[in-house]
């Protein structure tokens, strides 16, 4: 599959978790989980140190996640991404979409290892949101 349309796929997506949601609301984990949602997406915030997020219940883990997730969007340390990873796959989450700063060569070859579909490093997905809401497609 193209990187375009493996983009695409995961923008048709419905439920999304979401890895390293933070409260704090200038951190990347933050911002990601609210433009999903600002977006329109069925978002599950993970973060095993939070219990809610803007009042969102959050998810210790992916496994906590009481709904079936089409993919995971890590904001995590690489070394978290990849144990994050070996949980989806074994979950069968079909997407995974590694945010800049999250990915490593480990976290790729296991998302492969796991037969998962893969964005590593790049493009944010934030900003893919905001073009595709737009109606730009540049990537």
């Amino acid at each position: 599959m193209s990187h375009r349309l493996l983009i695409d796929t995961i923008l048709s997506e419905t439920n999304f978790a979401v890895t390293g949601v933070s409260r704090d609301r200038e951190k990347y984990g933050y911002k990601v989980y609210q433009a999903l949602k600002a977006a329109g997406y069925r978002v599950y915030p993970v973060n095993p140190n939070a219990d809610t997020i803007d009042g969102d219940t959050c998810y210790p883990s992916l496994d906590s996640i009481p709904v079936s997730i089409d993919c995971v969007v890590t904001v995590t340390p690489p070394e978290v991404t990849e144990e994050t990873l070996y949980i989806a796959g074994r979950l069968k989450i079909p997407f995974v979409w590694m945010q800049p700063g999250s990915e490593s060569l480990a976290a790729t070859n296991s998302a492969r290892a796991f037969s998962m579909q893969a964005i590593s490093g790049g493009p944010c997905i934030m900003v893919l949101i905001k073009q595709r809401q737009s109606n730009m497609v540049a990537y």
